[in-house]
């Protein structure tokens, strides 16, 4: 069994993707059914260049004062952490123990979001506009006029809108850990440059995904400090166990832990620049970094489509359902196995 998903992975790139480690880019935005068929169809991520140098978000947004006009008097939704790592795996300060941890969110009005975006500090405090749930259409809806709706060859190729568009503002110190989406994903850079690792959804069991109890950050202004608490009542999350940038002193742990990720295939790497799209299809998993010096903003929109839930769906659950697991990682103690079994599946989260 070991073997054969093995060749499964270096089969999906030699096939489908090509070997070469690089993603493909297209100089022009293709037609409908040319994305349909070779990329959609095959679940291939492509990045395409020119297809939205008409925004003129692209000239407006590189300046600050401009996004703080506009937004003046609109309240945002600003999330803070004190590493910059959001929806991760982290230590319960308390216990020693892993959690899933997610950010403080903070209501604020937009120009003192910028202010404390250009001002983190992984030593103190990292702000990241990163909500979802369509908040370019909601909490930024005056900016709507300086992007498109929706990016109509892709609209037309999955034949329906956009499910969700939204608007994410960072720095250099704000990341992303590995995860997958149940959304096709149209990821338009405006600022500044995003940099991803991509696996495809083949490539599961290499992120030894675990259930790990749900915890919060709060964060006090008056101090400056994070404090993490775990939800009650607990709630268990299914998290990429896998950090692709350990320090080097925790290299050789990392390894010995994970060595399906570290020794198997390497990532598709690719950097998304001001003025790109990426389609980052359903069910890749990816992780995300920002480039840029301090006090550069990384700004995009992206653009989220209901995916077909049809039969690449179906053989993904059926991979993921084998246990597949290296003999020298440890099981999850029983209590706890006992507690995720009846708490919520991949689907209910993100």
């Amino acid at each position: 069994m070991e073997e054969k998903i093995e060749e499964l992975w270096r089969e999906i790139r030699e096939v489908s993707l090509g070997n070469n480690g690089s993603i493909e880019r297209l100089e022009s935005p293709p037609t409908p059914l040319q994305f349909l068929k070779n990329f959609i169809t095959p679940n291939k991520p492509c990045i395409i260049s020119n297809s939205i140098t008409h925004w003129p978000s692209l000239s407006l947004w590189a300046n600050p004062s401009y996004l703080t006009q506009t937004l003046s008097s609109t309240t945002v939704s600003l999330h803070l952490t004190p590493t910059g790592a959001a929806d991760s795996i982290t230590t319960l300060p308390s216990s020693s123990s892993l959690c899933f941890a997610s950010a403080h969110v903070q209501r604020v009005p937009f120009p003192e979001a910028l202010r404390l975006i250009n001002s983190s500090n992984p030593s103190k405090c990292v702000a990241y506009a990163q909500q979802q749930n369509d908040c370019f259409r909601s909490e930024y809806s005056s900016l709507a006029q300086d992007c498109d709706s929706d990016i109509r060859w892709a609209t037309e190729a999955f034949g329906s809108e956009p499910e969700a568009v939204n608007l994410w503002i960072g720095n250099r110190y704000s990341s992303t850990s590995f995860h997958k989406d149940h959304y096709e994903n149209l990821y338009a850079v405006v600022c500044g440059e995003k940099r991803f690792l991509l696996f495809p959804p083949t490539d599961v069991h290499r992120f030894y995904i675990r259930h790990y109890p749900a915890a919060t950050y709060s964060y006090s202004e008056d101090t400056g400090e994070f404090a993490l608490e775990l939800e009650k009542p607990t709630r268990y999350v299914p998290w990429c166990s896998v950090d692709p940038f350990p320090s080097p002193e925790n290299l050789e742990d990392e390894i010995s832990k994970f060595p399906l990720y570290f020794n198997g295939p390497p990532p598709f790497e690719c950097t998304v620049k001001a003025g790109e799209i990426l389609y980052l299809p359903s069910m890749w998993f990816h992780h995300v970094r920002q480039s840029g010096e301090d006090g550069e903003l990384t700004i995009a929109v992206n653009y989220w489509y209901d995916m077909q839930f049809d039969i690449k769906y179906a053989y993904f659950n059926f991979l993921q359902s084998i246990d597949y697991r290296n003999p020298t990682i440890p099981m999850m103690p029983e209590k706890l196995c006992e507690e995720i079994d009846s708490g919520p599946d991949d689907d209910d989260i993100r």
